[in-house]
């Protein structure tokens, strides 16, 4: 018996098979909200990658606060004053590198090969896990304000103070990021994504005014210090909850992360494209 005869034919099939519309392809932002979701799920399924974020921000508020405090500043309740802000900025910078990290592993499992054989916005696998890495970046801010409340830190603009504050530091930290993208696509395993990683973070984090005045500083040094990102950011961070923050004090924080956005973020497209 042929489909015709019994009485259903082509335009019968059809009718019995769609019932309605198929439903609109996602767009780009479902697709990136999407993969920043799988981001949070795999902190859900390793929680060991949270230690580093919790510890870490931790550890260095406390330590630097009781240990160098009194030199520096006289009293440690002063120097807290001083550099929790720079604490912020270093735990939103050290942060960054499992952007990277996360990536290189995933690639080095094969998953981005069948991401490819999807119908999805091509950078959303990327752009997704870089959106999803915004709640490590606030997760270690707000530890790390948490602690300095507890210790003695008060900030002068209060909770709307900290809160831009946080924001400034997720805008930085996407930005940075794309640095270690491109890390992740160029080197064969995530331990030496890691490795090149902290040779970049550490110099750049350590000549800056996170921990000291730079006018204690030479002058060559004070002349890094003046263009380093890393201390641009913590002026405004600081400026922002002492509430005498300008535009211009945010602004120059944010050329770093947006330069890094424009020059290396369609590199790292063009390395994605070629890696999968």
């Amino acid at each position: 018996m042929t489909m015709a005869d019994d009485g259903l034919g082509t335009a019968g099939l059809q009718r019995v098979l769609v019932t309605e519309k198929r439903p609109a392809r996602p767009g780009a932002v479902a697709n990136a909200l999407t993969f920043g979701w799988r981001a949070l799920l795999k902190l859900k399924h390793m929680p060991e990658q949270l230690f580093d974020v919790i510890v870490t921000p931790v550890m260095f508020t406390v330590m630097f606060t009781f240990l160098f405090g009194g030199a520096l500043a006289g009293s440690p309740d002063q120097y807290l004053q001083f550099l929790l802000p720079g604490i912020l900025v270093q735990t939103v910078t050290f942060t960054t590198i499992y952007t990277g990290f996360s990536l290189n592993t995933d690639l080095s499992k094969g998953i981005y090969d069948r991401f490819r054989s999807m119908a999805i916005w091509r950078p959303s696998p990327i752009v997704g896990a870089m959106t999803g890495d915004t709640i490590r970046y606030t997760i270690s801010s707000l530890i790390v304000v948490v602690i300095g409340l507890i210790l003695g830190f008060r900030p002068e603009t209060g909770v709307a103070g900290v809160v831009a504050a946080i924001v400034l530091l997720n805008l930085y930290g996407f930005g940075i990021s794309w640095l270690f993208v491109v890390l992740a696509l160029v080197v064969r395993s995530p331990s030496v994504v890691m490795t090149m990683s902290w040779l970049v973070l550490m110099p750049i984090t350590f000549l800056s005014n996170i921990f000291v005045d730079p006018a204690t500083m030479p002058g060559w040094l004070q002349a890094i210090v003046a263009v380093n990102p890393v201390a641009l950011l913590v002026t405004a961070v600081r400026e922002i909850m002492a509430g005498t923050a300008t535009l211009g004090d945010v602004a120059l924080a944010l050329i770093g992360p947006a330069v890094v956005t424009a020059l290396v973020a369609p590199v790292a497209m063009i390395l994605y494209g070629r890696k999968t």
